[in-house]
């Protein structure tokens, strides 16, 4: 059994815990980013076929500005695929974990004659979605329904932890929360203390964030999803 670590968000937090704690691990949570739903009224969504999804929490703030169920659902990855589904949504197409997969599952099911596409996003965006469906002759937009907001610290219980060493592996899935990390565990005093710790990176270009720590190892998934971010992690504990 293995002690890790999670900076998602809560919800997803959450969730991943279980999965992990089924695996016979134990997971702590520090939330290094904040979802708040923003006031933003959604568009007239009369004459729109389907929905863009680049995270979970695009899915939960549209959800929760709607009774709409009856649009397809193109999103980015199974995790956010799997939230569409447990709000009610029932066509849903999940894509390879990142924007162009994202990008090419659309082009190859639909036409742009199907239809408007909403993007229902963040403030902060990861790349430009839109840009690439319009550059292929959809009528794509998008609008912001949430910001993530990063944490000012590290839960004292969790800081102390990694200045023991006691984790032995954190699990990051996001640039944004790779980055903060870093500068939080800095803040902390525990930097050289991830020495005796693995890192777990959806990407390349998370693990680039926070290759400036000490860790024992950093490991990257072979594809952008959550399945094979915990694949890579079984190999490497076992």
């Amino acid at each position: 059994m293995a002690r890790l670590l999670l900076t998602r968000p809560e919800a997803d937090a959450a969730a991943l815990a279980e999965k992990l704690r089924a695996r016979g691990h134990s997971a702590d949570i520090a939330p290094l980013l904040r979802i708040h739903v923003l006031d933003a009224a959604l568009p007239n969504l009369n004459g729109t076929t389907a929905l863009l999804i680049t995270s979970a929490n695009g899915l939960r703030a549209f959800a929760a500005k709607t009774a709409h169920r009856d649009l397809t659902v193109y999103a980015v990855g199974e995790a956010s695929a799997r939230a569409a589904r447990a709000e009610g949504f029932t066509d849903v197409h999940a894509a390879g974990g990142d924007l162009h997969s994202l990008a090419d599952l659309v082009t190859r099911l639909r036409k742009p004659s199907d239809g408007p596409l909403l993007h229902a996003a963040g403030e902060t965006l990861a790349g430009d979605l839109v840009g690439l469906l319009c550059n292929a002759g959809f009528d794509a937009h998008g609008i912001a329904l949430y910001k993530a907001e990063t944490a000012s610290s590290l839960p004292p219980a969790v800081a102390a932890s990694l200045r023991a060493g006691e984790y032995r592996g954190v699990l990051f899935f996001s640039p944004r929360t790779a980055t903060t990390f870093v500068r939080l565990v800095a803040e902390s005093g525990a930097g050289d203390a991830v020495a005796g710790t693995q890192a777990f990176c959806l990407s390349a270009n998370v693990a680039e964030r926070i290759a400036a720590l000490p860790w024992r190892g950093i490991c990257v998934a072979a594809e952008p999803s959550e399945a094979a971010l915990l694949a890579a992690m079984d190999r490497e504990l076992a």
